[in-house]
């Protein structure tokens, strides 16, 4: 090994000098430009939480080539801002805007079945969330599990007649480094026994998409659609500047820039360089591994747990959307009578 990549070894062992900015740059250096120098038109691309930081950054970078992009949100204000923001940076008006909410199995439901397009090329799972303490989406799950977890696996999967119309489809779960703390466990994952941990909730949901992202591509991985999962190092996000303001103030000078966080999104979104590469954790463009402390090492019986509480979980949603369309029905039935 080179003396230049020895310190480069070192210094990404160290965490330190790699998930932060001096370390994108670093990495930087071996990225090949061309990747990254592609006509997206005709291309349909989805990414949730898109109103700010990473999933803003990514909607951008893909708009500027030429995508149609559709930005998921949660908040129409800050979704409506950052939609005008990105179509006058771009001068693309192939941006749009959609309100969701991917803890909301309804509204998953919803989006995917009125969603006009017959295709879809590349649908980013970015939304998150960190509260201060422990809540519950509308269908009763703990919040960091609904929305990092139970929603991307139901709108993967309401996506997939979609995502298989494509001649390249591409799905991509934006983890996080503090996945690396954690092992997969279910036990307790709607934290209803322990005193809540945000911090704590965070990272062991972020490891269930590492694992998720693993799962689908097994499944899929003969039907063309590609599954990734990164994570972006530590990026200065407003949801860093909010959720964790004591490591954001220790780290600011630090943090790298948003863009920088995005850049290997858009990389597997977009590069012919990242296509059929399914099932892969990525971090600046390369691939890494999952575990960096051997202790965090799942089980095969961990990995089935985990698909089967997604299945669970969407099947009860699936009943409970049948039992209201029902009850409905019956109601309108019995006033049509009076």
């Amino acid at each position: 090994m080179n003396p230049r990549a020895a310190c480069g070894t070192l210094l990404d062992a160290s965490i330190l000098f790699s998930f932060d900015r001096s370390g994108f740059r670093r990495h930087a250096r071996s990225f090949a430009p061309a990747d990254l120098d592609v006509d997206l038109a005709g291309r349909v691309c989805l990414v949730t939480g898109a109103n700010s930081g990473i999933g803003f950054e990514t909607s951008r970078a893909l708009a500027e080539r030429g995508a149609t992009v559709w930005m998921l949100c949660r908040d129409r204000k800050r979704g409506e801002h950052a939609l005008a923001e990105i179509r006058r940076a771009t001068r693309s008006q192939r941006v749009h805007l959609v309100l969701l909410d991917v803890s909301d199995p309804a509204a998953v439901r919803r989006f995917a079945r009125d969603f006009a397009s017959p295709r879809v090329d590349v649908l980013v799972h970015n939304a998150g969330v960190l509260p201060p303490g422990r809540q519950v989406a509308t269908d009763g799950h703990e919040i960091t599990l609904a929305t990092h977890v139970l929603g991307p696996w139901r709108l993967t999967r309401a996506l997939l007649p979609r995502l298989r119309a494509s001649k390249d489809a591409r799905v991509v779960f934006v983890s996080s480094g503090g996945m690396y703390t954690q092992r997969l466990s279910l036990d307790d994952c709607e934290w209803q026994r322990r005193p809540y941990d945000g911090v704590a909730a965070y990272a062991q949901t972020k490891r269930m998409q590492v694992v998720l992202a693993e799962l689908l591509a097994e499944e899929l991985g003969t039907e063309g659609v590609t599954i990734s999962a990164m994570h972006p190092g530590w990026a200065d996000t407003p949801a860093v500047r909010s959720s964790l303001p004591r490591f954001w103030s220790l780290m600011r000078h630090r943090l790298r820039t948003p863009a920088e966080g995005a850049d290997t999104v858009v990389w597997l979104a977009a590069s012919t360089a990242a296509r059929d590469r399914s099932g892969l954790f990525w971090f600046d463009r390369q691939p890494r591994s999952t575990h960096l402390l051997p202790w965090t090492r799942e089980s095969a019986s961990d990995r089935s747990a985990l698909r089967e509480l997604c299945v669970q979980a969407t099947d009860a949603a699936r009943a409970a959307a049948r039992d209201d369309t029902a009850a409905i029905k019956s109601r309108r039935r019995a006033t049509s009578r009076l």
